[in-house]
């Protein structure tokens, strides 16, 4: 009897068994449903979770000065203070920077107290003005209400263009963005035209980000720059759990651009913007951890019950099993086929464990308005752990039936 006739049996078997061993799949499905339903729908919250903090600069860091920011010692030794990253630096470090998927921002603040004038109309003199180049919006999650971005053209020559936080507009221009396209503004003594209005972002650390403008970059060099100004780099990647090896790649760059030696510190630090995410990782990893022991909870019983149900199986099949050895079964004949029928049943409980727990995925997903992704590797787990079920719960019922004496077993009533 080869494997295929084996199953043949095992099939058959439970089609005699039929209402037992549905009772018996339903608990593995169960099991199963939970194990993949419930890590199918952690994924796609983090998933969803992943592109929100995405769009809030999640996966992007920052290269600033060393000491910048903060003073101390590193172990007795007082941490030197960085040159700043002049303009040139920035330049340089974007035009080398050649990490796959990632773009560099350069930005600098021109002043934080500006006032904003429109006709008879202006705000009040706490608005930031800030040099951007092309990728700053993107990279730091803005996004643009009506009219455009910045070309690379009007960065690299300095245009009087400008584009204005979401709070501008309503003291402005009444509230109607598409009113302040192509209208020329002051800032200071300087007119400017705008070609962009951004969509509100908030506040953060306390301060709006609504309550600021942005002017191309080389403008802000021309009007607002000195010899030891700063030069803040950004770096956006497109993959957050990428942003180690992009990190160690603007390393080298940065040290190269700032000629450091080998035996010499880095004279800059690099600030990562995604703690939020690194959070939702540990959180979600405990909870997966926590879903699997669950399952495999809820499968051990199961096991439980599938041997119980195996091992009676064996007690009303005996003389069965003595008319197959006396036909020629071989021991190992009747403990595969045996074996066999208790993995076919948690198979069978697997696969229906397995769809309700995509259909539970993707409701998950509809509810949250998430990006759901099939999980071909919590299908392949729940399949694994199905068969490691089968096996251990019809190892000892297998192994009893295949030990009977043919002579004892004939002669069972």
């Amino acid at each position: 009897m080869n494997a295929l006739d084996t199953i043949k049996e095992a099939l058959a078997s439970i089609r005699a068994n039929f209402l037992r061993a549905v009772l018996t799949l339903l608990i593995i499905a169960v099991g199963i449903t939970c194990l993949v339903g419930i890590l199918t729908a952690i994924d796609t919250i983090l998933f969803s979770m992943s592109d929100s903090f995405n769009r809030m600069g999640a996966n992007t860091f920052n290269i600033y000065p060393s000491g910048e920011r903060m003073r101390g010692n590193n172990n007795g030794k007082d941490i030197k203070k960085g040159d700043p990253i002049d303009f040139r630096q920035a330049v340089e470090f974007k035009e080398a920077y050649g990490y796959s998927g990632a773009k560099v921002a350069i930005s600098t603040f021109c002043k934080w107290n500006s006032t904003v004038k429109y006709k008879d109309e202006k705000t009040n003199p706490n608005i930031r003005l800030i040099g951007i180049d092309e990728n700053y919006l993107s990279a730091s999650a803005y996004e643009i209400d009506h009219g455009r971005n910045f070309s690379a053209s009007e960065v690299e020559n300095g245009d009087h263009k400008i584009i204005l936080g979401d709070e501008l507009v309503n003291t402005l221009f009444d509230k109607k963005p598409e009113k302040a396209i192509n209208e020329t503004v002051r800032v200071g003594n300087t007119r400017y035209k705008v070609v962009g209005v951004l969509k509100s972002k908030g506040s953060s650390m306390n301060a709006s980000n609504d309550r600021r403008v942005f002017i191309p970059l080389l403008n802000a060099k021309r009007y607002y720059g000195y010899t030891d100004k700063n030069y803040t780099v950004m770096t956006a990647v497109k993959d957050p759990t990428a942003i180690e090896d992009a990190i160690a790649s603007a390393t080298g760059s940065m040290r190269n651009v700032r000629n450091l030696k080998a035996v010499e510190d880095n004279d800059f630090e690099i600030r990562k913007s995604d703690g939020i995410l690194e959070t939702l990782k540990d959180i979600t990893t405990e909870l997966r951890l926590g879903t699997i022991a669950i399952a495999l909870m809820t499968l051990f019983g199961a096991a439980i019950g599938l041997m119980n149900i195996m091992l009676v199986s064996v007690t009303e099949r005996t003389r069965e099993i003595g008319i197959r050895k006396a036909l020629g079964a071989t021991r190992f004949n009747i403990l595969f086929q045996f074996l066999m029928e208790a993995v076919v049943i948690t198979i069978l409980g697997g696969i229906v464990g397995i769809i309700l727990g995509i259909i539970v995925g993707f409701i998950v997903a509809l509810a949250i308005k998430g990006r759901f992704v099939i999980p071909f590797n919590w299908m392949l787990l729940g399949i694994v752990v199905c068969v490691i079920v089968g096996v251990i719960s019809g190892l000892y019922p297998a192994i009893k039936a295949s030990r009977l004496d043919p002579i004892d077993a004939l002669r069972y009533e």
